[in-house]
Formats: C-alpha cells, sequence, structure tokens
C-alpha cells in the first residue's frame, strides 16, 4: 500500500524546516496536504533580528533546504518542482551578487546547505520530520522543533 503523502515532498518540506530550525529561524507548521498551488508548505514565524545577521543569506539557505533534502532522498534534483523555491532563490541571489553572478552564489549556497544537512543530526531530524508527516500529513512548529532536538541529540550519543 502506498503512503498516503507524497515522500519525497515530506522530505523537502522537512529540509525547509530543519535548515531553519539550525539557523535559528522558528517553523509554525510543516504540513504535506496538497493544496491549489503547493504539494506541501512549511510556514515561519518571526524571528530576533540580530544586527550582526545576514538575513538575505538564511532565507537563500533556507529556500534551498527543501531541494537539497529531496535530492538526497531521491538522488534527483527536480527543479520544475521547486520552480517558486527557485524563484524566490534567484530574485534574492540576484539582489545580492547581479544578474551575472547569481547563478554563482546559487550554486555556492547549494554546497552550504547540502554540507548542513550532511551532519548526522540533522539528516536524522529530517527523517524523523518526515516519518511523522507521513504519518500525520501537518505538524505543528512545536513538534517540529521537539523532532529537530531530537535529532540532534541522537547524533550526541
Amino acid at each position: 500500500m502506498d503512503p498516503p503523502f507524497d515522500e519525497a515532498t515530506a522530505y523537502h518540506e522537512a529540509g525547509h524546516a530543519v535548515v531553519a530550525l539550525a539557523l535559528g529561524r522558528p517553523v509554525h507548521e510543516v504540513s504535506v496536504l496538497p493544496r491549489r498551488e503547493h504539494l506541501g508548505i512549511t510556514e515561519y514565524r518571526k524571528g530576533v533580528f540580530r544586527p550582526t545577521e545576514d538575513w538575505l543569506e538564511r532565507e537563500i539557505l533556507i529556500a534551498l533546504g527543501g531541494i537539497a533534502a529531496e535530492a538526497r532522498y531521491t538522488g534527483d534534483y527536480a527543479w520544475d518542482m521547486a520552480g517558486r523555491d527557485m524563484q524566490y532563490v534567484r530574485s534574492m541571489t540576484v539582489q545580492r551578487a547581479g544578474a551575472r553572478q547569481a547563478e554563482r552564489l546559487e550554486r555556492r549556497m547549494l554546497a552550504k546547505v547540502e554540507h548542513l544537512l550532511a551532519q548526522e543530526g540533522h539528516w536524522r531530524a529530517v527523517e524523523l520530520i518526515v516519518a511523522e508527516l507521513l504519518r500525520r500529513g501537518t505538524i505543528s512548529g512545536r513538534a517540529v522543533r521537539h523532532l529537530f532536538e531530537q535529532g540532534r541529540n541522537e547524533e550526541k550519543r
């Protein structure tokens, strides 16, 4: 029997959530319930802004977290399916580096987010969040935070 929710979408959304939490941005809710325009969605709460923080880089990394986690799971980058994320990333990289250097910056940021997700505790957190999403369809930010901490704590053992 097939799972009721799409696994690749669950990895995609869990990737966004784990990268957000790893970078200090709170998550409100994660869902893999298909909606009109989305296969899944991760909603964020407003974080505490620190003057030394690079807000734009953090947003780029969070946006790339979905496609990076999905690709790690499937072995393929579904660029077309992540069109909205990629439009958002492109608008920010053009703002940061200009049109001529945007693609180069995107590759550098993708490598950075892949490295972040490759850390054992972060990837374990992705897997725990995916399992819960496949069971429930939608999970609260509080539950996501708990699973994130659980994954990171398992790494320390």
